[in-house]
């Protein structure tokens, strides 16, 4: 079920990671090696992967190669949205994976990358093909970020907001599936390309898309998923119940969990991209999130690709 367990999201972002509290990442890198330790404790042989970057930042990497956290890992991994932010063309994707190459040995995974349809969908459907054909082959695991189109009343989770101009507008565009559940013209794309390119798909709390998008990416032939598991979330009512539901759906994938976001009531500050006051508090709830999910034997059988028509 779990094929890999992801130490948070973009830790270098500061839509993810409050650097004013944590300016050289000192705490960041504490708390990443005690929840790796306390992964490994519960199931060696799952892999732990470090959350991945945005931006693409090579120094980020060596200063978590210098504080340690790096010995503790399997994997690293990075995301890309060239023809959205970031400040680079999308044929340097080789060129930014061999700058991680450079300062680790680690396999480097692209646990995000995507294009969004707010332009125009027939950039989205390019971007797709594109995309497979710069990075299928290049990296171990390629996750496309996502399935769904962000719901227009929901908030993307980024402190920059409307001061992004419409760069902020462009997190509720990402979908292969517009925010009703049709298809836009880059799914039958992204299918083509299906499974070695696999999806990230992040699922709120009692999210009423996790059926719908099972059933989608089976369809779609889809055997590797990005998914997360809210630490911040285990706090609301019910919150096991909700995580033994989405896990026992997402039972016939290989699963990249990626455990982050800090309850506000046990931050530094009362904020989800805040250090927490307790690392060992972090830790925990990993490790008690592998005891659950991490020790199923891996589901071998498959769906069969069906046709898109």
């Amino acid at each position: 079920m779990i094929e890999a367990a992801m130490i948070w999201n973009e830790p270098n972002n500061k839509s993810h990671w409050d650097r004013e509290l944590d300016p050289d990442w000192a705490l960041f890198a504490d708390m990443a090696i005690a929840a790796a330790d306390a992964i490994a404790a519960e199931n060696p042989d799952i892999p732990k992967v470090l959350g991945g970057i945005s931006p693409i930042d090579p120094v980020f990497i060596e200063s978590m190669k210098q504080r340690g956290l790096l010995d503790r890992l399997d994997a690293v991994a990075v995301h890309g949205f060239p023809l959205d932010w970031n400040l680079w063309q999308i044929q340097e994707w080789p060129e930014k994976l061999q700058e991680i190459r450079a300062v680790t040995d680690l396999p480097v995974w692209v646990s995000e990358v995507g294009v969004s349809s707010f332009g125009a969908e027939e950039v989205q459907a390019w971007g797709v093909d594109r995309t497979a054909e710069l990075l299928v082959g290049r990296a171990p695991r390629i996750h496309w970020y996502s399935l769904y189109d962000l719901p227009s009343a929901w908030e993307a989770t980024t402190r920059h907001r409307e001061a992004e101009g419409s760069s902020y507008y462009r997190h509720f565009y990402m979908g292969l599936l517009r925010e009703d559940g049709t298809p836009k013209p880059a799914l039958e794309r992204f299918a083509r390309h299906a499974p070695a390119m696999g999806l990230c798909q992040w699922f709120h709390y009692q999210d009423h898309r996790l059926d719908d998008a099972v059933a989608w990416m089976k369809r779609l032939g889809v055997t590797h998923l990005r998914t997360g598991l809210s630490w911040a979330d285990s706090f609301r009512p019910d919150a096991l119940a909700w995580f033994d539901r989405q896990m026992e759906a997402l039972a016939d994938f290989d699963v990249t969990v990626t455990f982050c976001f800090t309850p506000e009531h046990r931050g530094l500050m009362p904020h989800h991209t805040s250090p927490p006051v307790e690392k060992e508090e972090f830790a925990a709830f990993c490790a008690e999130m592998i005891r659950r999910y991490g020790t199923a034997g891996r589901v071998e059988t498959r769906t069969p690709k069906l046709a898109l028509g």
